[in-house]
């Protein structure tokens, strides 16, 4: 068995699910599991500082590697020291692989076997990004966790039974390539003692294929393996088929990732399954649009609702809007005036919420309570499929 820079210690079990209470070790330092990482596109969680960023008791962040190879370029950050000495955030840091872009710029983008070639966003120039360019852009980078270069295929479209066969024959070639890519991927990584390099898991909402993905992604012995492809638009059910039916099957003692779920409930889902890492873009973007996340549901603060609301967002929350003071009046009319402290403070607020979220999951597992998120999170007890009884 191959030596790796990460690994994960399993301190408790839950007996009546699949979740598990850890600790990940990384050359930056350790995060507790489950995890949610914000989101830092760019280098930067947008509108708040390093510090801020560890206030809310976040422990790893990720950035994101298509956006930093086109601008700056991942010379010049490897120039500088590399993220962690760049951006001034001294905890581990996982970056994605430029997959995912693959599927979300799907309209600027020619996907065959050896890579994609990109149509850029910024200047319209034309990149070829494979999957020996992806891992050397992340070996650059510098991050503790890097992403191997997969194929995201589209959902299976809603409402339809079968969806036909080239919806299918896509999503086996997806699963096909990515396992190819991934063998690419392990030769190029030249960086194996300091960066840990996951696998991820494709097959759509075909559970025959998603048991043929783990078996092929598996058969490297990597740090850690990662379940994609079930944020692109299958919803819940089908978030909740993949999940219950692919975490199991990866490897036992190493970290279980599932890239770009971000809903309390669908994390929920997610943990008892055995699922350890989560991102999501959803704190960040929702917070610099006025919607605060709330243990009861979103809060959409420019509603006139709110307009003389001497009310915190949530009174339970220690984050600077809330533990400040800051009224939803208050912050309804920094949002009308376009003011970027609302921003600022409501992006920090839903951090925050998402952190005492995960902070309440890793308790209720530690003390075998699940009626601490009954209590504490309704938001999340509209998807409990288990029933109240199981808390």
């Amino acid at each position: 068995m191959a030596h790796h820079p990460l690994h994960l210690d399993i301190l408790a079990r839950d007996p009546s699910s699949k979740a598990r209470l850890g600790r990940v070790h990384t050359p930056h330092g350790s995060f507790d599991t489950p995890a949610f990482m914000p989101v830092g596109t760019l280098a930067s969680v947008k509108g708040l500082l390093p510090q801020q960023v560890k206030d809310t008791g976040s422990q790893i962040i990720l950035a994101n590697t298509y956006h930093l190879m086109l601008r700056p370029g991942s010379e010049l950050v490897a120039e500088m020291g590399g993220l962690h000495d760049w951006m001034r955030w001294d905890r581990p840091i996982l970056t994605d692989s430029g997959g995912f872009q693959v599927f979300s710029l799907g309209d600027i983008n020619r996907i065959n076997d050896d890579g994609v070639v990109f149509k850029s966003h910024l200047d319209g120039s034309s990149i070829n990004l494979t999957p020996e360019r992806s891992i050397h852009v992340q070996n650059e980078l510098g991050a503790d966790i890097i992403m191997a270069f997969d194929d995201c295929p589209p959902a299976r479209p809603h409402g339809k039974e079968d969806p036909g066969p080239e919806h299918w024959a896509r999503v086996q070639a997806a699963c096909e390539r990515s396992i190819r890519w991934l063998d690419q991927c392990v030769k190029a990584h030249q960086r194996q003692k300091d960066q840990a390099l996951f696998g991820i898991v494709q097959g759509g909402t075909d559970l025959n294929r998603r048991s043929w993905c783990v078996q092929h992604v598996a058969s490297h012995d990597l740090p850690g393996y990662a379940i994609g492809g079930v944020a692109v638009g299958e919803g819940y059910e089908g978030l909740k088929l993949v999940v219950e039916h692919t975490a199991p099957l990866l490897p036992e003692h190493k970290p279980r990732y599932l890239m770009g779920v971000g809903y309390e409930q669908d994390i929920l889902t997610a943990v008892r399954a055995g699922v350890d890492m989560f991102d999501c873009v959803l704190p960040t973007r929702n917070g610099r649009n006025a919607n605060a996340f709330t243990p009861t549901g979103q809060m959409r603060l420019r509603n006139a609702v709110f307009a003389r609301d001497s009310s915190v967002i949530d009174p339970t929350c220690d984050c600077p809007a809330c533990a400040g003071g800051f009224s939803r009046s208050y912050l309804r009319h920094l949002f009308a005036a376009g003011e970027i402290l609302g921003p600022v403070l409501v992006s920090a607020h839903n951090i925050r919420h998402f952190q005492r979220y995960l902070l309440d999951i890793r308790r209720a597992i530690a003390d075998n309570d699940w009626s601490l998120l009954a209590r504490n999170w309704p938001v999340s007890a509209g998807r409990l499929q288990y029933g109240v009884q199981a808390f």
